[in-house]
């Protein structure tokens, strides 16, 4: 079983390691070639879309044929977007295909990332909800995710450095990455994950509108738009608020790796060397992340806007990892498949709603977004604080030693 985690979690940081260079870099190289700001974000956002809808099957697909099944087939499909995404681009770069070919061939890429790349996320964590007892839940959870958000910061980092000696070199070698955690899953994986050995697996009738499943979506979503907001914004954020820095890029890159450090840090501290009860976290983490919108909209150094990225990475740490254990803990061992899944179409949310909800506030001024993210922060703190659900004390994830 350790075997068959450790390879799950290099799966998830070569997912990291492929998303996070391809939101930095098929961007700027889409453009170049002649691509519209809005042609790209279409790109990205029917990935999401795709996503969102495709999860929960998924996920519900893990409890009926495996764990390992599902993730390697999740692996696969993102390894193949990968090269599907960035092969247009360097074709048309060098007139090896025609520029009218361009904006379908990288949606084609990106859909297939949506459409099966998702199967990997939920399967994963179901599998660590199979193998984990209730009182590791959100430890276990933390570690998977962690892997995820390690690979996002050094994507970047190994993508920039491969960039120097070839321009398709970094996606070729993710892709690597991502078959061969897909075939170190197929060898390591049980076939039938343990607690699904008795029987063939009975689909449950598990709905997301049942209320072991949706107080954790409804919060999820909250979170997922304003990640996702912010995401999208900071580069925006820190060229128009902070345009006398030196070197933006620069400044634009830390902001991500405090960012994305910040929450793996969190994690590690809150789940780990001192793990507290899932109902504390999602109310510690929640209201963190509203104090770091507020301080990031009156920020007036770049200093004081790191310092709120910095919180709320240490609130996105306690929240996440909570909100999932907690939903994972609400559910039956054969429930756990298609709920991972739920929250997973639930996660892309943010990114198709940005572009509708949260930039046209930005454009009215850039603190508006902020204080916009701290008020729907507020809303899921008092729900929080307040269903019955979410205040279940038996849904912790206290170690005790």
């Amino acid at each position: 079983m350790y075997k068959a985690s450790s390879w799950l979690k290099f799966g998830l940081f070569s997912v990291g390691l492929g998303q996070s260079f391809a939101f930095v870099l098929v961007p700027p190289l889409a453009r170049d070639l002649g691509l519209s700001v809005i042609e790209t974000s279409i790109i990205f956002s029917i990935s999401a879309v795709a996503w969102a809808i495709t999860s929960s099957s998924w996920g519900r697909a893990s409890d009926k044929y495996g764990r390992r099944n599902i993730a390697v087939i999740g692996l696969i499909g993102y390894s193949i977007s990968i090269i599907a995404l960035i092969t247009p681009l360097f074709l048309v770069e060098r007139n090896l295909l025609d520029f009218v070919f361009l904006l379908p061939l990288l949606i084609l890429g990106r859909l297939i990332n949506g459409l099966i790349g998702s199967a990997t996320r939920p399967a994963a964590f179901a599998y660590i909800a199979d193998i984990s007892s209730r009182t590791k839940r959100t430890k276990k959870f933390a570690r998977l995710e962690s892997s995820f958000l390690i690979g996002t910061i050094m994507g970047p980092m190994i993508g920039g450095f491969l960039f120097l000696y070839s321009k398709p070199l970094p996606f070729y070698f993710f892709a690597m990455c991502g078959f061969i955690s897909a075939l170190g899953i197929f060898l390591t994986f049980p076939k039938i994950t343990p607690l699904k050995e008795k029987a063939d697996i009975i689909l449950s009738k598990l709905s997301f509108k049942d209320t072991s499943v949706w107080p954790f979506l409804f919060i999820a979503a909250l979170s997922s738009l304003c990640q996702a907001s912010l995401l999208q914004s900071i580069g925006f954020f820190i060229t128009d608020v902070f345009s006398d820095e030196k070197d933006l890029p620069l400044v634009i890159s830390l902001t991500f790796v405090v960012l994305s450090l910040s929450t793996v840090v969190s994690q590690y501290i809150f789940t780990d060397m001192k793990p507290i009860s899932n109902d504390k976290l999602l109310i510690y983490g929640t209201f963190l992340i509203l104090i770091s919108y507020i301080m990031a909209a009156l920020s007036s150094s770049i200093a004081l806007f790191y310092l709120a990225m910095m919180i709320n990475g240490l609130g996105a740490g306690m929240f996440r990892p909570a909100n999932a254990s907690s939903l994972s803990l609400a559910q039956t061992p054969d429930n756990q498949g298609k709920a991972a899944g739920y929250l997973g179409s639930v996660m892309p949310i943010g990114h198709v709603l940005t572009p509708i909800i949260a930039m046209p506030i930005y454009q009215l001024s850039p603190d508006y977004l902020y204080f916009f993210s701290a008020f729907l922060c507020f809303v899921s703190l008092l729900f929080i604080m307040l269903h019955p659900m979410l205040r279940k004390h038996e849904q912790t994830s206290t170690i005790i030693n």
